[in-house]
């Protein structure tokens, strides 16, 4: 049976390698897949093969790495992409489709768009990720207050996997380490400009009282972790 989604509310997204593996191998791929999030983003057909990116490690923004292949017409966006993280196997992404089936088409083209490229580039063949997506749609305000944070947490797997067990030693070391993550949505939300094309902040940002607030928010979090409060918000 076919999944509903219904306009303006909010989705946590998430997908993975298919027998866990990785589906980002090196930072090509990271960049290619937030290319596809902010280029399949549209209720237009795209071309995902006409387009390049200009040789310039500090060019983040994805919005004008579209060098002219085509005259580009404004996006009419599928979804909201609220927030998001990328890690080796999986990605997360919080959503708010602009569309009853916004999610289903932008998660479709996606998914589809991101293996193609993938199994060109690593000669493979067969399904890349395990299933279609899954999706819980966030219904009460304790899990809305936190998602994002759970989100962009999730690079500390990498660094300090004990933050899920509430035994984080050194929050400064957690911090720093984010910092450091390029592949999430934290840093722009920091007001550091990461990739600022794919996501739409505002709405998360007047929740949090700015990039002031989020940060001084995130500090807070890491210093007073509790991970129990996430409850059913994490799909894992």
């Amino acid at each position: 049976m076919k999944r509903a989604f219904s306009a303006n509310e909010i989705y946590h997204v998430l997908n993975r390698g298919v027998d866990k593996r990785k589906i980002f191998i090196d930072d090509g791929d990271y960049s290619r897949f937030l290319h596809d999030l902010f280029e399949f983003n549209d209720t237009e057909q795209v071309n995902n093969t006409a387009y390049c990116f200009r040789n310039r490690p500090n060019f983040n923004d994805i919005a004008s790495r579209y060098i002219g292949v085509r005259e580009r017409k404004p996006r009419k966006l599928l979804v909201d992409v609220l927030a998001f993280c990328l890690m080796p196997n999986h990605y997360h992404l919080l959503l708010k489709p602009n569309f009853d089936d916004g999610v289903t088409q932008f998660m479709k083209k996606l998914n589809i768009g991101y293996a193609k490229y993938f199994n060109e580039k690593y000669e493979r063949s067969g399904a890349l990720f395990q299933g279609r997506f899954k999706a819980i749609q966030v219904t009460e305000e304790a899990h809305f207050i936190h998602l994002p944070y759970y989100i962009h947490f999730n690079p500390l797997d990498l660094k300090t996997p004990e933050w899920r067990e509430r035994k984080l030693q050194n929050s400064a070391v957690a911090i720093k380490f984010l910092e450091k993550y390029r592949w999430s949505s934290h840093l722009d939300y920091l007001g550091k400009k990461n990739f600022p094309s794919v996501t739409q902040r505002d709405f998360l940002l007047e929740f949090f009282g700015g990039t002031k607030g989020y940060e001084d928010k995130i500090k807070n979090w890491l210093k007073n972790l509790d991970v129990n409060d996430l409850g059913k918000t994490t799909l894992e």
